[in-house]
């Protein structure tokens, strides 16, 4: 098996991106109760837009460890990509970002740390957690009707 190092900076965000998707999937099947596969894809996409990592990384990036944000940085400098419409180059460098991140410490067998980030990249275990509850179900009532 190749070291987290050896490993694309594109290969740790294709992996990121399907680590960031279980999570998002597993938060919201067994900790929201959704269970409707409509309902869980719309309340999904609050989650996973660009726009959306973005922000939560604005949270996690002060908690990661050096090799952490190297790992950060090596994915957000990467430029790699289709930036889609919705998001600035920014946001989508940032979310590439994070789930180069995702993806590293997936590698390297750290999922423990991967749900850590993720619930305070997505604010699950604070205050923020009634906001992001109420985003989920704006975004389904928005997309739904």
């Amino acid at each position: 098996m190749r070291s987290v190092p050896e490993v694309s900076v594109a290969a740790l965000a294709y992996l990121g991106d399907s680590i960031l998707e279980v999570c998002v999937r597993t938060y919201l099947v067994s900790e929201r109760g959704i269970s409707s596969s409509a309902k869980l894809n719309r309340a999904a996409l609050s989650f996973v837009t660009a726009t959306a990592q973005s922000e939560a990384v604005g949270r996690i990036e002060p908690h990661l460890t050096e090799e952490e944000a190297g790992y950060y940085h090596r994915g957000r400098n990467s430029g790699q990509g289709h930036i889609p419409k919705s998001a600035s180059v920014g946001e989508y460098r940032r979310a590439t970002g994070m789930e180069a991140l995702f993806g590293a410490l997936a590698l390297a067998g750290r999922t423990e740390r991967v749900q850590e980030l993720f619930r305070l990249g997505y604010g699950l275990d604070s205050a923020d957690a009634a906001e992001r509850e109420a985003a989920v179900k704006t975004e389904g009532e928005k997309n739904h009707g």
